[in-house]
């Protein structure tokens, strides 16, 4: 990038810059060709094509009406016991005050699809069992007991119900729905105390994942439970004490799958909103790249809070308005949410920062050592507006935070990695900004981004997939009483 003289739209700036290896995720090695409509959906998602215009879906009632158990106010929590209370209240509960359907976790157009079941086993303040979470309401519902096998600790399974994201998102909607889980599963490892461990599963099978959550398949659901609106499982975070022996992880969500299916939830007659060819070719994409049979157990990364992330932020945290973002963070700050947003996950995307300031660049962290180190020098930011959906406010922040890797042809296994570790580094990275006095906002929606092209080199290898904006501020957090926006 050259100078910090206007772009036009279709490249930050031509100058060629070193950059390091684009970051495709666990699935880099391997290679195998990603299937012919996968490739299809991506391009469409990644593409200028507008989706229709929708009306507003208001949210359906909760389905889940098993017997129901407020989370708080079950009897004091016995000694050594997980607080669910506590992890549930500082991630998916909407916060005291609002209408309820707004929460400290961001989510694409406040639509919040992502649904929790728990598998609680001994050891946690409630008794064991399924539940449904309602995070409207503070309580769950149980949806079935536990065997007497079932492993020490909590496990979370995170669904997601898609008719209403893609009722107003239509083609774009199903890498919204990644980024959403991928948010609520770092909001669920952030809000783990100290001394508990928090280990997380990006890439398990989508059939292990429904049997253990005690639910049919997605191409099998309807057939199951006619008249419901299926969920479809993506991740998984399991909360056990320090010194719990968790080593087989695996073997955790076996244990659970086991058992039979759990209750069913009420029929919601008109709960598919979206258009039916639409709603089942995100239903049909997120299955196929959600299945992993080798192995089904995935892989699971310990979580950790970043330091100065306290319970009063987790709190605080709110997607600020775009107003609130004109000013730049300051090199030190970014190198600090840069690096939180890399080290969030040892896989998925790269991370690069688009500045502005007297010096506008973009950088990036360099290796082995604190700091940042310029790509190319610039003022992107022009350019990320258009391609994040012509949000011309982008244009004006601080800095942002950029996700990229990706390529046109990823295989499913990578796809998925990249948009989940996304939404769960930039949930990681956006509780880290607050905590040090920042104000920040989730960009999700991003087309014709490809950043590897706009500085170079190879075309359709390295797309940016989710962004976080980023704005100085004061020194203490913003207000509880600002409201959640979408990514």
């Amino acid at each position: 990038m050259t100078g910090p003289t206007a772009t036009p739209p279709d490249a930050p700036h031509q100058a060629r810059a070193k950059r390091p290896a684009s970051g495709s995720g666990v699935a880099t090695g391997a290679r195998s060709a990603a299937p012919g409509f996968l490739r299809q959906a991506l391009a469409d998602a990644r593409s200028s094509r507008v989706p229709a215009l929708s009306p507003y879906v208001p949210e359906r009632p909760f389905p889940w009406n098993g017997q129901g158990l407020p989370v708080a106010g079950t009897g004091a929590t016995a000694e050594g016991s997980i607080d669910l209370d506590r992890v549930l209240r500082l991630s998916l509960a909407a916060p005291t005050g609002t209408p309820g359907r707004l929460r400290p976790v961001p989510s694409a157009g406040a639509l919040h699809p992502v649904r929790a079941h728990l598998l609680l086993g001994p050891g946690c303040s409630l008794p064991p069992g399924r539940y449904a979470y309602d995070p409207r309401t503070h309580r769950v519902h149980s949806r079935g007991p536990a065997s007497a096998d079932v492993p020490r600790g909590a496990l979370v399974v995170l669904t997601v119900a898609v008719s209403r994201t893609v009722a107003h998102y239509g083609h774009r909607a199903w890498p919204l729905l990644l980024l959403d889980t991928g948010h609520a599963a770092a909001a669920l490892a952030l809000a783990a105390s100290p001394a508990l461990d928090v280990w997380v599963c990006l890439d398990a099978d989508a059939a292990l994942l429904s049997a253990a959550a005690g639910l049919p398949r997605a191409p099998d659901w309807q057939d199951a439970w006619p008249g419901t609106e299926p969920e479809l499982p993506l991740a998984v975070v399991r909360v056990v004490h320090r010194g719990v022996r968790s080593a087989n992880r695996e073997g955790a969500l076996s244990a659970w799958a086991a058992l039979p299916h759990g209750a069913a939830p009420a029929p919601l007659p008109g709960a598919d909103t979206a258009p039916p060819r639409e709603l089942a070719a995100a239903r049909h994409l997120l299955d196929h790249i959600a299945r992993a049979p080798e192995p089904p157990g995935g892989t699971w990364h310990p979580a950790a809070r970043p330091k100065p992330v306290t319970d009063d932020v987790l709190e605080a945290r709110r997607s600020a308005p775009p107003g609130d973002l004109h000013h730049p963070p300051g090199n030190d700050l970014l190198a600090r949410i840069l690096a939180t947003a890399r080290t969030a996950h040892p896989a998925g995307p790269a991370w690069t920062a688009a500045a502005g300031g007297p010096a506008p660049a973009l950088y990036a962290s360099v290796p082995g050592r604190h700091g940042l180190g310029v790509r190319a020098s610039g003022d992107a930011r022009p350019t990320l507006a258009h391609w994040a959906a012509r949000q011309q406010w982008v244009g004006t922040a601080g800095a942002v935070l950029l996700a990229h890797g990706c390529p046109e042809d990823a295989p499913p296994a990578a796809v998925r990695s990249s948009h989940l570790i996304a939404g769960y580094a930039v949930g990681a990275a956006q509780a880290h900004a607050t905590a040090l006095g920042l104000r920040s906002r989730p960009i999700g929606s991003w087309q014709q981004a490809d950043l590897g092209a706009a500085l170079g080199d190879t075309p359709g290898r390295d797309w940016i997939v989710h962004g976080l904006a980023l704005g100085g501020g004061g020194s203490a957090p913003p207000s509880t009483t600002q409201p959640a926006s979408p990514p």
